[in-house]
């Protein structure tokens, strides 16, 4: 997801979620974190590396 709109929906979450200033802030932090993770599945789908080792031994 690209960091601009990740960070507009966490600080729109935030200001719902949010009562106060700090855990605004600490609300719009572990959403941030949470949209962040959601990448890894595009990242899981790439080829494993292969070391040199088994390149060379082919």
């Amino acid at each position: 997801m690209n960091k601009f709109f990740r960070a507009i929906i966490a600080a729109w979450g935030a200001k719902k979620l949010g009562g106060g200033c700090l855990s605004t802030i600490i609300i719009f932090i572990i959403i941030y974190m949470m949209l962040g993770k959601c990448n890894n599945g595009t990242r899981a789908a790439q080829r494993p590396f292969q070391s040199e080792r088994s390149i060379l031994s082919k």
